[in-house]
């Protein structure tokens, strides 16, 4: 589904020769002056806008962008940031460890490809970030006469515009798929801000599309929804058991009612069928009460702040502002907590992150974890993965991981590890999971008399001073995930000869990629460091995906009196759990990617509809083939039957009467096939030219594109909702022996097609109304 870039992948080899080459012009430009490095880079532009292929300008532009950072900035690339560059630059992902200054690499793919002038795209994963790399790196490609812009929420349709025209835009990837998706809610083809999409470098680019790959961005509408059902449905929810009257699987995170939940559930609301048609809108209030109960625990994902749900991003440990969950689930985890039921948000667009991102020609990115995941970046953004070396040996040790029986044998061993690191100074990096688990070590530092800071999404406004901190002598920082990715802690005075910053992780994660990125915090740059996971079997990784395992295991486990497990058996055991989950995972994402790839698919034909629409000089023309369109389909219907059945008949008159300027005959459908056909060929014939000679004025084209793109959206925005419920029961179809997915394709075709007969005479009838009203106003 990707657009696979067609560019020559070049082994390693050929990347040094080019950075040998980039070298050997380090001194004809240090000697230049800085206008002269101006008019070099208007050079390049000129050449590449001319047609030479930007691929023969990667010597020359490296080299300028290298002399250009070292006067601007006072920064000069190591040669393993060109090498880096150089993959990036041909859309490749470069995998670089911590502290590799992956800020300074993107600076010189990002200004190559911009010299093509179609623009660029760099893409981090929070808006500090994309503030401080825009502040930063911004300054080279301005010296060299570039436009620099940043995107980030809550600007005006004109500055986003503005800011999407710059030859390099800087923002956080979600901002960039939401603009996306309201440019095609937009009224008028001026009010969109993008233009094509060229080439775009993301900042960990595993996190943007590996883990956040299985939420889709979505832009909601509000809607009243009933308040008072969601708090009896959160009340009928608290009361059911697991096992009796819902079934969880946790790893594919799916709720089931069982047969007593249903007969419970028939009982307190007096009905008969809950899967009854008229009671979907009661079991979907039903099963959200459930999720809310079961899938979305409080301080892990998600915070109540003065009274207001705040959703937390589980990979990166940071409150998700202004983001909210749809199709009545945030209301549902509202009515748990007891708080005030907000308006439902209903999905009016929608996009994947696998679907937006397939849509630049050239897509590149940077990651310290990347290699373990190469088969999916190949597979689904056909991209490949380059490792590129350290600037320096890394010299931090990584000791195997510790694993206990219980959590408190865990804590307490963390206790025993930070006080020995603080006897002597030397700092201590806590890595958490969630801001549960956070105030959980806490608790346990506390009792042991021991002074520390605490970083999750409820201190998030301290996050720079204490990041600051964290490398400093005596130092103890317990922090979520906000502190595993895009942070460099620096040493401070001394820390180095105590043998760096001492990382502890209290609990693996479900990828290896996250928990090698919290070991990355300590030994940047060739730094002594050190890192260690200490973890229980009572952990939520082990509870969910190695639950039915850990009895029969702890049986064969070698175990000492405090607890502990022995290494080697420890070692196996978590590599498979993880391997579980990292498999789980991807089946989720395989499985949504194909489900979403339909919803997609129609999708850019309604975006074509809406753009084609909203770039006509004549409405009503348009509308009027549109219309030609539906008569045809009725007479192919007609000519596919045998003899025609009532209750088509009456659905065809119906029909015929909603799209007919003049009245029908009497008994039309009566007719023989042939002569129906041959009635129909004439009205459609004569239907056609009424319109186009119908002398309809410019308030009339205006006034019809209003409604058509009103039509539009709102038989879309439903048909999404459509699609959701059908989802929502897929995964059932599997215990019938059938494949969901190829149900789902069919189905929502099948839903497909109705919907866009439906909206297509809906049109036709509101263009045959304007023109009896055209009609008549002609005549007085």
């Amino acid at each position: 589904m990707a657009v696979l870039s067609k560019l020559t992948r070049k082994p390693h080899n050929d990347y040094w020769k080019k950075v040998k080459e980039i070298n050997t012009l380090e001194s004809t430009f240090e000697l230049m002056s800085d206008q002269d490095l101006k008019d070099k880079s208007q050079e390049l532009k000129q050449r590449i806008q001319g047609g030479e292929p930007p691929e023969q300008c990667v010597v020359e532009a490296f080299a300028l962008i290298r002399e250009t950072s070292e006067r601007v900035l006072g920064l000069r690339h190591f040669d393993v940031q060109l090498l880096a560059g150089i993959s990036l630059f041909e859309g490749n992902i470069s995998e670089m460890p911590t502290g590799e200054g992956k800020t300074l690499v993107a600076s010189c793919p990002a200004y190559l490809r911009a010299l093509e002038g179609k623009g660029v795209h760099v893409i981090t994963v929070n808006d500090y970030l994309a503030k401080r790399d825009f502040e930063l790196i911004g300054q080279i490609h301005t010296f060299l006469g570039l436009t620099v812009s940043l995107n980030i929420p809550g600007m005006t349709p004109e500055e986003k515009s503005k800011a999407y025209q710059a030859d390099i835009t800087y923002g956080v990837g979600v901002e960039f798929g939401f603009d996306y998706l309201r440019d095609n809610l937009a009224q008028d083809f001026s009010q969109k801000v993008q233009r094509p999409y060229h080439y775009a470098i993301i900042d960990e680019i595993d996190s943007v599309l590996i883990d956040e790959a299985r939420t889709p961005l979505i832009i909601a509408g509000k809607t009243e929804g009933s308040k008072g059902l969601y708090n009896v449905c959160a009340k009928v929810a608290s009361n059911f058991k697991q096992d009796t009257d819902f079934t969880f699987d946790p790893e594919l995170k799916i709720v089931t009612l069982t047969d007593d939940g249903i007969n419970k559930v028939e009982k307190i609301f007096a009905i008969d069928d809950l899967y009854a048609l008229e009671h979907r809108t009661l079991n979907h209030f039903i099963m959200q009460a459930i999720r809310a109960r079961i899938l979305f625990e409080r301080d892990v994902d998600y915070i109540v702040d003065e009274g207001i749900i705040k959703l937390v991003d589980m990979n990166t440990g940071r409150v998700m502002e202004g983001r909210s969950l749809s199709d009545g689930l945030h209301q549902a985890i509202e009515a748990k907590e007891g708080l005030h039921i907000t308006d439902i948000n209903k999905v009016n667009a929608t996009i994947t992150i696998q679907n937006y991102y397939s849509k630049y020609p050239i897509l590149s990115g940077m990651t310290g974890t990347a290699k373990t995941e190469e088969a999916e970046f190949q597979k689904v953004y056909g991209t490949e993965v380059k490792v590129i070396p350290t600037n320096k040996p890394i010299v931090r040790k990584d000791l195997p991981d510790q694993l206990y029986l219980t959590k408190e044998q865990k804590y307490q061993r963390i206790v025993d590890e930070v006080k020995k690191s603080h006897a002597i100074g030397r700092p201590v990096l806590i890595g958490t999971t969630s801001i549960l688990q956070s105030e959980q070590v806490a608790v346990y530092l506390e009792k042991a008399g021991l002074t520390f800071e605490l970083l999750n999404a409820k201190s998030v406004e301290q996050e720079v001073r204490l990041i600051s901190l964290a490398g400093q002598k005596n130092q103890i920082t317990i922090a979520t995930n906000m502190a595993g990715r895009g942070t460099d802690i620096m040493l401070g005075e001394g820390v180095k000869e105590l043998g760096g910053l001492h990382v502890i992780g209290t609990e693996k994660h479900e990828s290896r990629r996250i928990d090698n990125q919290l070991k990355g915090r300590s030994g940047r740059q060739g730094d002594p460091g050190l890192s260690q996971f200490i973890v229980s079997l009572e952990d939520d990784l082990f509870i969910r995906y190695a639950g039915e395992d850990i009895e029969k295991y702890v049986k064969k486990f070698k175990v000492t009196d405090l607890g502990l497990i022995n290494e080697k058996q420890a070692h196996k055991f978590i590599e498979r759990t993880q391997k579980i989950a990292e498999g789980s995972h991807y089946q989720v994402r395989e499985s949504n990617m194909k489900l979403e790839g339909v919803v997609f698919e129609q999708q850019k034909v309604i975006y074509h509809l809406r753009d084609s629409l909203m770039m006509t000089e004549n409405t009503i023309q348009f509308i009027t083939r549109q219309v030609d369109g539906l008569f045809e389909e009725v007479i192919q219907d007609l000519l596919g039957e045998g003899d025609i059945e009532q209750q088509d008949k009456k659905r065809t008159q119906y029909l015929l009467e909603k799209i007919s300027i003049e009245p029908l005959e009497d008994n039309l459908l009566e007719q023989s096939q042939i002569d129906l056909v041959k009635v129909l060929r004439e009205q459609q014939k004569k239907q056609t030219e009424v319109l186009m000679s119908c002398p309809f004025d410019d308030e009339s084209q205006v006034k019809m594109k209003r409604i058509m793109l009103m039509l539009i959206d709102r038989y879309w925005i439903n048909h999404l909702d459509d699609l959701t419920r059908m989802k929502e029961g897929s995964h059932l179809r599997s215990y019938e022996q059938e494949d969901p997915v190829q149900i789902f394709i069919r189905e929502a075709f099948q839903l497909f097609t109705e919907m866009f007969k439906q909206l297509k005479t809906e049109v036709t009838a509101n263009l045959i109304q304007l023109y009896h009203e055209t009609n008549a106003n002609n005549l007085q």
